[in-house]
């Protein structure tokens, strides 16, 4: 992710023999993507290699032009994230964009120093870990466990750091952002105390970072184990999704025949009734430990501006906090309902 974030450095059309000039300092875009992976993302993202740069630069142009201030980083590999999560569509390419930062300025809780030596504590609870095995499209399964959160130790937002941080660190890969992600989470043992701190404030926010400001591509959300207080928690983020999200959520409970019809047993811990071993957070915690330098020169690239103007956000605005202060008086008597 690293990168000029100076508009007044930026290069003209995309080819032209004078770009080293203008731009001494960016590394060079090469791909890393697989043929096959290449041919995916041409019949799925409208990706075309021939014009790939061509794109990336045309998203530049237009940070600088309306957006001269965001403070982002321009390097090639970091806009084609952008670019692909919204299937080279250049305008919402460019609110993809807006919107990362305005969430990363929004909620400081979660975004001030921000990298893994601070979640330390999450990873070794095991909250969020990712399995060591691709399902068969090739995307990496980031399990999440509520149940190993002790609201007493550390607020809820630092699992949403370590969630952040897990996202990050996978999108980096060419073909995570060409395949997606997949979610499982394991909703044993939760409880209602529990289950209220996730209230429609929180979830408004993650969401909203899920769907509309973040570069990933959430192909499902396997639910598993759900006690009867899910429903009051759903309900409470049903009403923040987008359809297409929405249909993307699969509630298996205990029956574990239904989740292996999502995510073959193949790869999957035994844990869930899988062939892949006893579940391991120790590699995973590792890598992402190990990144802490990288993290701390990527986000360096991303300047917080200080004429930052909330408008630019799409998923903010005065219908959603009214939904949201809605759901809000609704949240107890559902959660008690369903418990």
């Amino acid at each position: 992710m690293s990168g000029d974030s100076d508009c007044t450095r930026t290069s003209p059309s995309a080819g032209s023999p004078s770009d080293n000039e203008f731009l001494p300092d960016r590394p060079k875009y090469v791909c890393s993507l697989a043929p096959d992976l290449i041919t995916k993302a041409r019949e799925e993202l409208q990706e075309k290699p021939e014009w790939r740069l061509r794109d990336v630069q045309a998203l530049r142009d237009m940070v600088c032009k309306d957006y001269p201030s965001l403070g982002t980083c321009l390097d090639d590999a970091f806009l084609l994230r952008f670019l692909r999560a919204r299937k080279f569509d250049y305008d919402r390419a460019l609110q993809l964009l807006v919107n990362y930062h305005t969430c990363r300025r929004s909620w400081p809780e979660v975004f001030n120093n921000l990298k893994p030596s601070t979640i330390k504590p999450v990873l070794e609870s095991g909250f969020v870990t990712v399995l060591p095995h691709l399902d068969p499209e090739g995307r990496h399964v980031v399990c999440i466990r509520p149940d190993r959160w002790t609201p007493s130790n550390y607020p809820i937002t630092e699992n949403i750091r370590a969630i952040y941080l897990t996202l990050e660190k996978l999108i980096q890969s060419e073909e995570t952002q060409v395949n997606g992600i997949v979610i499982l989470a394991d909703y044993k043992g939760v409880s209602l105390s529990k289950a209220s701190h996730f209230g429609p404030f929180v979830a408004k926010k993650v969401i909203g970072i899920l769907q509309d400001g973040f570069p990933i591509r959430i192909k499902a959300v396997n639910i598993i184990n759900e006690p009867r207080i899910f429903k009051g928690i759903f309900a409470i983020i049903k009403p923040f999704l987008k359809e297409k999200i929405a249909n993307r959520f699969f509630l298996h409970g205990c029956d574990l025949n239904s989740l292996h019809q999502n995510i073959p047993p193949v790869i999957l811990p035994e844990e869930y009734g899988g062939t892949a071993g006893k579940l391991d957070i120790s590699a995973w915690n590792e890598l992402l430990l190990a990144s802490e330098e990288d993290f701390l020169h990527d986000f360096s690239q991303l300047v917080l501006p200080c004429d930052s103007s909330p408008h630019d956000m799409l998923v903010s605005g005065d219908a959603d906090e009214k939904q949201c202060d809605d759901s809000l008086r609704g949240m107890k008597p559902q959660l008690y309902y369903c418990y």
